[in-house]
């Protein structure tokens, strides 16, 4: 899994001048779905027009996480795995703007003079039909470019895209195929399967006791998808890619605290402890269940694999 090839900078603030000037879509992009990707094919193609760097300007944490601080967990995505999917998509930048109580606090007009105008000296800025800012959420499409006129900077408005089914190309609609199991309508959404990535950590080796051995990574802040037995791929930081079939859950056999992704990698010998790895979900095989006992355990994690394997087949 090699790193990114855009460059994050995290902050708007005394910005030197070759980190200023760029032509940025401008927004969560939680996810970088296919409606996100619209919005930032205009920032790219005024980028090539100007002559100036292609960026996204997105915030961490997530404005959802100062006004809903208490909310279930719901991110898709890391601002790594955020920075991987902007660079096939011609970005140079990704700037993260801290999401606090001052931002918050700022008015649309000081919200695009102070920061998109005066912090990062924006040509052009890109954004939704339905993208909001300022204390209040404001600030429309319309007064950003209003404001632009005095500030020196041009809009484009990209309009709601949903797929030629008729297919909403949200991150709400992503969220809401997570929490169903559907992994096909995920990444219709997302134009790749949904991945969540995060250190191996240690677990109770319990797989490596009835012979299949996982890795075990934290769920963290990622949206929960609908509990149960997944295909999956994984891609280690040296860049292999390990078919698998991963519990993501709470194992109701074994009454996990913490729901945890544990995948077992078909093929795989090693120790991956402290590593980073990412994994697709490519396929909802079933749901947890519970066993009368190991044998009966060892026996459907055999059908299971089985599964996998088939369904892996088919996507490859």
């Amino acid at each position: 899994m090699s790193g990114p090839a855009v460059q994050i900078i995290r902050g708007w603030r005394d910005l030197p001048a070759d980190l200023r000037g760029a032509s940025a879509a401008v927004g969560a992009f939680d996810g970088v779905h296919l409606g996100h990707q619209a919005v930032i094919r205009q920032a790219v193609e005024q980028a090539r027009e100007l002559g100036v760097p292609a960026a996204v300007v997105s915030f961490d944490p997530h404005p959802r996480c100062l006004f809903q601080p208490y909310a279930a967990p719901f991110r898709l995505m890391t601002p790594d795995q955020m920075a991987r999917a902007l660079a096939p998509l011609g970005i140079d930048r990704l700037y993260l703007l801290p999401f606090d109580a001052a931002m918050a606090a700022m008015s649309d007009h000081g919200f695009a003079a102070d920061v998109l105008s005066g912090g990062l000296g924006l040509k052009h800025v890109a954004v939704g039909f339905d993208f909001t800012f300022g204390k209040g959420r404001s600030g429309s499409p319309e007064a950003l470019a209003r404001y632009g006129q005095d500030l020196g900077f041009t809009v484009s408005v990209t309009p709601r895209r949903d797929d030629e089914g008729g297919l909403k190309l949200s991150s709400s609609a992503v969220r809401e195929a997570l929490s169903a199991g559907d992994m096909a309508r995920a990444a219709a959404i997302l134009g790749r399967p949904f991945a969540i990535q995060g250190e191996v950590i240690h677990g109770d080796k319990r797989g490596r006791f009835i012979g299949t051995p996982t890795a075990n990574i934290s769920l963290g802040e990622y949206q929960r998808p609908l509990y149960g037995i997944y295909a999956t791929r994984s891609r280690l930081p040296d860049g292999r890619i390990f078919g698998g079939v991963a519990n993501l859950g709470v194992r109701p056999m074994f009454e996990l605290e913490t729901p945890l992704l544990e995948a077992w990698l078909f093929d795989f010998s090693g120790d991956l402890y402290g590593q980073v790895v990412e994994t697709d979900l490519v396929a909802r095989l079933r749901g947890e269940m519970n066993f009368d006992g190991l044998d009966e355990l060892k026996a459907q994690i055999q059908i299971d694999a089985a599964n996998a394997r088939a369904v892996l087949a088919q996507s490859a």
